[in-house]
């Protein structure tokens, strides 16, 4: 379900998705109003559930997480208690950064961000050892020519 903005609301979150560091003063000139509107507005706007949690954004590779595989994955298994296990295993692993369940011939596919290829090998070697998964094709990027966290406004 989604939420009814307004442009106000727009370049609200437009800024905050820019920079949720910003003060509320900050915020107010660049959207041109002031404080405390900017205040409720940002209230309701947690209170709808529109803006979710406040982070910082790292660079990996700063961090020596220089590797990023989509890892593509085919099962058998469509039980509950696979997919529960399954789930579990993904969220319990801070290497997996994005997992999506997918329409098609592939029934998942990660975002995993390790150190190099035999940080990767570790984490698939955990990974299949804690679930049966049929068939893994990982996929190394070579080059991340994209990545944000803005969505369109």
């Amino acid at each position: 379900m989604s939420v009814r903005l307004d442009d106000m609301d727009r370049k609200i979150l437009a800024e905050l998705q820019e920079d949720a560091g910003q003060s509320l003063d900050e915020i107010a000139r660049k959207v041109g109003s002031s404080k405390t509107p900017v205040w409720n507005r940002i209230r309701k706007l947690r209170e709808a559930g529109v803006i979710g949690r406040q982070t910082a954004i790292l660079d990996p590779e700063a961090l020596g997480l220089e590797a990023c595989f989509f890892v593509l994955i085919r099962t058998s298994e469509h039980e509950a208690d696979w997919q529960r296990r399954f789930l579990k295993a993904l969220k319990d692993r801070p290497e997996v950064l994005e997992a999506h369940r997918l329409a098609g011939d592939i029934d998942y596919i990660l975002k995993v961000r390790v150190k190099n290829a035999r940080a990767y090998d570790t984490f698939y070697q955990a990974l299949i050892s804690e679930v049966r998964i049929h068939n893994v094709t990982a996929l190394l990027s070579m080059e991340e020519i994209k990545s944000t966290t803005l969505l369109p406004l």
